[in-house]
């Protein structure tokens, strides 16, 4: 059975982020809440929990994972970024984006695109999960918890600890964090191309 942890939206209880941090570590598979949806996230090389999380979301291998970074210096550790883009993911940062880039050799090679061997990442504007990163001390592989054949990600706790009790180990509730998921930005060619339309405003890569 899965864990409930309501934790405050502002000021997390430090403890209850420590535990899930430890719990991380040791492989769990947890839901907590970002600026765009609740995630899915375990730790970066953990191959128990991508697989469950294919198989809670019912996923393909060309589906780009996310590491969801605490700051720019750590995203800066996973991908490929020249100073034009640089500029622009910059001024996007944190908030409720994906963007798509070249990996370098710390991302592990199960969580690559199988062709263009590139990986999502974002910086989230959210205190809960700023917390947890800070604490963990490296980005989490998350996806958008978003079940097959539904249109829209679940947005209540409870209800998610009751739907997915026994697949995850984990859930934090800091309140409803909406249903609009990260505007995506694919940035492998050197261009920016809109991939999905989402929370975040997508005008300035117009």
């Amino acid at each position: 059975m899965a864990k409930y942890l309501d934790v405050h939206p502002e000021n997390p209880q430090q403890r209850t982020i420590s535990q899930v941090a430890d719990s991380i570590r040791a492989g769990a598979l947890v839901v907590y809440p970002t600026d765009s949806c609740f995630a899915l996230g375990c730790q970066l090389g953990s191959r128990d929990g991508i697989d469950r999380i294919r198989a809670i979301r019912d996923l393909d291998d060309r589906h780009h994972f996310t590491l969801v970074c605490q700051n720019f210096a750590q995203l800066g550790q996973f991908v490929h970024i020249d100073k034009d883009v640089f500029r622009a993911i910059k001024a996007s940062t944190p908030g409720s984006y994906t963007f798509i880039l070249p990996a370098t050799r710390e991302v592990p090679r199960k969580l690559l695109h199988p062709k263009k061997k590139t990986v999502g990442v974002r910086i989230p504007d959210h205190v809960v999960a700023q917390a947890l990163l800070a604490e963990l001390g490296e980005p989490l592989l998350s996806s958008t918890l978003l079940l097959p054949d539904e249109e829209e990600p679940m947005t209540q706790g409870w209800e998610i600890k009751e739907r997915l009790d026994h697949a995850v180990d984990a859930v934090i509730d800091s309140g409803d964090c909406g249903t609009e998921p990260t505007t995506v930005i694919d940035f492998s060619s050197g261009e920016a191309e809109i991939v999905r339309k989402g929370a975040g405003d997508t005008s300035r890569f117009e």
